[in-house]
């Protein structure tokens, strides 16, 4: 009976203050995920509407825009000292005022979330509202944020050196240090979006170990089989996120834009073409889109077959409803995200394709993450309760200080 109600209910996550000290800090940690978000969004409108080498100047704190006609032309006059001005000499101040303000707002808003995460923190903090244990998280979380202004510029700098001059296509950052760039942010929203959702499972954490002892073999292995492949699936997504910014990078998605072939090859003949070998995996359009292609439908077959796994009318009913619901995410997400990117690429990247591309990798993450912290209760450490360990035990060795009440029936 017990067993049955656990899989019926399962491990909700609880927002109520009143049933969970530490709500608070829950929903702002999952706030501040949602702004990185944003982030990402305006910065891969930025990058698509190439204005992220129109800043040439950069401070921790930032600066206000210039606010004058004069102060306009002078930022202009500076950004014409640089190798983009080359290419782009037809350029008129309202068109650099254009693509100078997504650069400033991606700027600006990057130092926006480290306030709406720092504030709060420190609010939080001298409230007691920070659950035992994790302030060594917060910590690595601000860690993050910070190094992600100085990888940005780190980034930035690599399309103003002189070395770019003598280049014959179209100035851009370099692609790896963009990867870099974006692979930080999303670690970062990663982050953020394990740790709320762990706060706002706080209150379960004693009776989950419990009912973990409870569940049948079957059902154990069922979990802990979609929670491998949940975690596989994640980290699958993570590296095709990272080989989609080399496709943005090089600008590789304006090329071999017919599918499933690439121009009439499977697999197209350019794909080895620079030396040493290595810097086609980052540097060749035809090899960064060929490995994109296989990454992207990889992930999506991968989506597809967990969902079989986990949702077969024999199985389902082995996993909690927010299992299920995860895993409803993950197919839903992944298999909308590759017809997105298979129609951007037919339709030559338009930047509102482009950009929705980019959001759709982050909801396939976001849905992995969720259904891999949705089957918590079968990690491993659990799993050997049934391998003979008592729960008083495990209960002592797991489970952290905290104030928080119990989760009541009633939590949401």
């Amino acid at each position: 009976m017990a067993t049955s109600a656990f899989l019926q209910k399962g491990l909700p996550v609880v927002t109520n203050a009143a049933h969970n000290a530490y709500a608070p800090a829950g929903k702002w940690i999952l706030g501040t995920a949602a702004a990185v978000v944003g982030m990402i969004h305006v910065g891969g409108v930025t990058r698509l509407t190439q204005s992220g080498l129109s800043m040439t100047t950069w401070s921790p704190l930032g600066s206000l825009p210039p606010l004058t006609e004069e102060a306009w032309q002078e930022e202009f006059e500076r950004y014409k000292t640089y190798p983009e001005w080359q290419q782009r000499k037809s350029m008129t101040l309202s068109e650099f005022q254009y693509i100078y303000g997504w650069e400033y707002g991606h700027r600006m808003l990057g130092r926006t979330v480290g306030l709406i995460f720092g504030l709060p923190w420190a609010y939080f903090s001298l409230r007691g509202r920070i659950p035992s244990g994790y302030q060594k998280r917060m910590v690595g979380l601000l860690a993050m944020g910070g190094t992600q202004g100085l990888v940005g510029w780190w980034m930035v700098k690599s399309g103003l050196g002189d070395d770019r001059r003598g280049d014959k296509q179209e100035i851009r950052v370099r692609p790896v240090r963009l990867a870099t760039h974006l692979s930080m942010a999303v670690a970062t929203y990663g982050a953020l979006l394990w740790t709320g959702l762990d706060i706002l499972g706080l209150p379960h954490k004693q009776s989950m170990i419990d009912q973990a002892s409870k569940l049948s073999k079957g059902a154990l292995k069922q979990a802990a089989r979609l929670r491998t492949g949940s975690l596989h699936l994640t980290a699958l997504t993570g590296v095709t996120i990272v080989s989609g910014a080399l496709v943005a990078g090089n600008d590789a998605g304006r090329a071999y834009n017919t599918f499933p072939k690439m121009d009439d090859e499977w697999i197209p003949s350019e794909i080895s073409a620079l030396e040493p070998w290595y810097k086609n995996l980052y540097e060749n359009t035809a090899t960064v889109q060929f490995n994109h292609r296989v990454l992207g439908l990889s992930t999506a077959a991968g989506a597809l077959g967990l969902v079989a796994l986990g949702l077969s009318p024999a199985r389902a009913a082995l996993i909690t409803p927010q299992a299920r619901l995860g895993l409803y995410a993950v197919g839903g997400a992944a298999l909308g995200q590759v017809m997105l990117g298979i129609t951007t690429l037919l339709q030559y990247v338009p930047i509102y394709l482009a950009a929705a591309h980019q959001i759709g990798s982050i909801v396939v993450f976001s849905s992995g993450l969720y259904l891999a912290h949705s089957l918590r209760y079968a990690r491993p450490a659990l799993a050997r309760i049934t391998s003979g360990k008592t729960t008083a035990n495990v209960v002592k060795t797991m489970t952290p200080k905290t104030s928080a009440p119990p989760a009541s029936p009633t939590a949401v």
